[in-house]
């Protein structure tokens, strides 16, 4: 092309300038023309940065030219939004709930993989029993009131009993009645002993006995023993007795020194009328329990859920035949404790026990069609007597306890002590009647 170039200002063929394009009058922004240079004699711009390139003094002459027209936006328009679909999205809750079930699941198997790693380079084979130590729940903390609380408890004031006899050792349990050494058993137990009499504790020590004296028809005995600092029972309330309520056996059957079996009072007044041929006749109203009871559990303690002695433990009900050891079959019997206390006082203070009696005897070993038990003979001026009973009446029930066994009115007149008064329904030909009796002690 001839001519001269007038892009950018400069004419290359003169090496002179020509001059630039002037902006419109009024027209914002800096003043387009060529910057500033050193020696020129020319107006300088405002700013150092000169962005008219067709004005560029450096251009090359050569290059194409383009010129950029910037867009004129409407006033009151905003440019429409424009999104990049290869640019990464917000997360969604989903992702955000996926990311840490990942990672924990990752996790888990990376720890299973290294610890099964470890424990065959270490050797560990074999499974590891049991997991890691926990709390201890409150209920084995043994609460006073649990049934290992009552055992706790108990247990210092139950002892065994050994009496030598003619034909070897007598074996038997018993339980600490005072403080000053005196021990409540069967007269079973110390029946037929030479006097020495021993008795092991519960922390295993022993020491020797005396015996104070035995009641054979209501199968207490007392023995003796010297030693401070012994715990004596607490007692309770037999009378308060319920069928249903938690008792605890204490004792050591089989020679097993304590021993705790646990059951319930299945029955209330069983009337028992025991004892080994030739021996001594013994009656009494017992209670009844499943509580597991054996061979050298007699006259150990029977406790309720308070801890406290509610009965002696006496004799059990077995399937055995003549001659063979019995074993436990979920009937087991013991003395009332109130009964028991009373025999005890006596003999400690004066060797020997009242017999509560009624002043009446039944007729034969069977009772009368319909229910109740005839008397066949009333003692002058005696308890029944006294009351208004006579020979031919028919006893029903004593303070409502039925009479339906001859053993009946022995053992249940035994349960109550000497004075107390019982209500004696009883029938007279065809018509019913009561009466209050006061029981006395026997004579002899």
């Amino acid at each position: 092309m001839g001519g001269t170039d007038v892009t950018d200002g400069w004419d290359w063929r003169r090496g002179g300038e020509t001059p630039a394009p002037a902006r419109p009058p009024g027209a914002g922004g800096p003043p387009v023309g060529p910057p500033t240079m050193p020696g020129a004699d020319r107006v300088p711009l405002a700013s150092p940065w000169w962005s008219d390139a067709l004005a560029d003094p450096w251009r090359d002459p050569a290059a194409p030219t383009a010129v950029v027209v910037p867009g004129v936006v409407a006033a009151g328009t905003e440019p429409e939004p424009v999104t990049d679909p290869d640019a990464p999205g917000r997360p969604t809750l989903r992702h955000l709930l996926l990311i840490p079930v990942i990672t924990a699941l990752l996790a888990g198997t990376l720890g299973g993989a290294l610890g099964y790693a470890f424990a065959v380079r270490g050797g560990a084979g074999s499974a590891v029993l049991g997991g890691a130590p926990a709390e201890v729940p409150a209920l084995a903390q043994r609460r006073p009131e649990s049934l290992a609380g009552v055992a706790e408890r108990v247990l210092p004031s139950v002892v065994t009993v050994r009496v030598s006899s003619l034909g070897g050792t007598n074996e038997g349990s018993g339980f600490i009645a005072t403080a000053d050494g005196h021990v409540i058993t069967n007269d079973h137990v110390v029946a037929g002993g030479t006097g020495k009499a021993s008795v092991v504790f519960n922390d295993g020590s022993t020491a020797p006995a005396t015996i104070v004296g035995q009641d054979p028809e209501s199968d207490i005995a007392v023995i003796k023993v010297n030693r401070p600092g012994l715990r004596a029972v607490e007692f309770g309330d037999s009378d308060a007795l319920a069928v249903g309520d938690p008792v605890l056996a204490i004792g050591s059957p089989l020679s097993l020194a304590n021993t705790v079996t646990a059951g319930i009072v299945s029955a209330l007044d069983r009337t028992m009328q025991a004892g080994e041929p030739g021996g001594p006749v013994r009656y009494y109203a017992a209670i009844q329990t499943d509580a597991a009871v054996n061979h050298g559990n007699s006259g150990g303690p029977l406790v309720d859920g308070a801890g406290r002695v509610v009965g002696v433990n006496s004799t059990i009900k077995s399937l055995v035949a003549e001659g063979q050891e019995a074993g436990n079959i979920g009937l087991a019997f013991a003395i009332p404790i109130n009964q028991a206390k009373r025999v005890t006082q006596d003999i400690i203070g004066t060797g020997k026990a009242r017999r509560t009696v009624i002043g009446a005897r039944t007729d034969g070993l069977t009772g009368v069609v319909g229910g109740g038990l005839r008397l066949a003979e009333v003692a002058p001026s005696g308890p029944a007597d006294s009351a208004g009973l006579k020979v031919g009446d028919v006893i029903l029930k004593i303070n409502g306890r039925p009479m339906t066994e001859p053993t009946d009115l022995t053992a249940l007149v035994r349960k109550y002590a000497p004075g107390s008064v019982v209500t004696v329904e009883y029938r007279r030909g065809s018509a019913r009647q009561n009466t209050s009796v006061t029981l006395a002690a026997d004579a002899k």
